[in-house]
């Protein structure tokens, strides 16, 4: 029961891991970029969510819901500032560009909501569901958290596959020259995706504070920095990849600090993405394409 235990806690932190690993994801996929502030607006949406249901008495829907209203236009804005005038930059400048909004979000939140921690309440409840008599308790959290995931998997799957502006942003990813050429508006199309990856992003941050409920303007670093391992360990620009890395980074995470050390969970984490990707470079799910030069 306790390594049943464990695996439950490791797919619901991986969980956690893919819905923000699906954000860096749909990001790379179309506009080849990394987006390293994508951890620092995890932490605005919990904080939105947070002054939402504790201190304005919000119901928990309403606290998300306005979280990812305000994180969407937060991701509209940063792309539209910081990355829009890149569009042509060597990889390197928009890489430093998106450091520094990264250093920029955290000491706004610093110097906004100070950096004493507070207690995040649970948006999904306390409660637990106990089977084998008690022997093994699931939380309402654990269940919500999963559920929510494989259900915003399978939504972007469908909108990237099935409807019009999915269409335009597999067309981006192949060659944006090409579909602005066919009447598409790549900047407007990477604008949705910053905006979708931005929503996503509110999600992550009210189910990581309420499975972890400490609050704090780096909350979002570290599990920013995870999610990033998991989509690339799970093959980036891939939606099932972001879904498939971020289980088996979660699962690895806890094994690691359950027989291993709490110290070394994260450097066991990288390193099994180092030896992930000298055996396969492009990741489990990725594919790797050839590029003529």
């Amino acid at each position: 029961m306790i390594f049943l235990s464990f695996i439950i806690s490791g797919i619901s932190l991986g969980s956690i891991y893919a819905i923000i690993a699906l954000g860096y994801t749909m990001v790379y996929g179309i506009a080849k970029m990394l987006n390293f502030a994508h951890g620092d607006v995890i932490m605005v949406g919990a904080y939105v969510c947070f002054y939402a249901v504790a201190r304005y008495q919000l119901p928990a829907v309403a606290g998300v819901a306005l979280a990812m209203f305000v994180c969407t236009i937060l991701g509209i804005v940063v792309e539209r500032l910081a990355y829009k005038p890149l569009r042509q930059a060597p990889s390197l400048a928009v890489l430093i560009t998106a450091i520094g909004v990264s250093y920029f979000l955290q000491n706004s939140a610093l110097l906004l909501w100070t950096s004493n921690p507070k207690i995040f309440p649970s948006v999904v409840g306390k409660g637990t569901l106990k089977f084998f008599g008690g022997q093994l308790s699931i939380s309402y959290v654990t269940i919500v958290t999963v559920v929510t995931c494989v259900v915003i998997m399978l939504a972007l799957t469908w909108f990237t596959g099935r409807t019009r502006m999915g269409k335009a942003m597999r067309a981006c990813s192949e060659d944006k020259g090409a579909a602005q050429l066919m009447g598409i508006n790549v900047d407007a199309t990477i604008s949705m995706t910053f905006a979708i990856g931005s929503g996503l992003a509110a999600v992550a941050g009210a189910l990581l504070c309420s499975a972890y409920p400490t609050l704090m303007p780096t909350t979002g670093s570290m599990p920013g920095i995870k999610a990033f391992t998991a989509a690339v360990f799970g093959g980036i620009g891939s939606i099932p990849g972001a879904l498939f890395g971020g289980l088996l980074l979660g699962v690895i995470e806890i094994f690691a600090k359950a027989y291993i050390s709490t110290q070394l969970s994260d450097a066991v984490v990288f390193a099994v993405l180092i030896v992930v990707l000298l055996v396969k470079p492009a990741g489990l799910l990725g594919v790797q394409v050839q590029e003529k030069v």
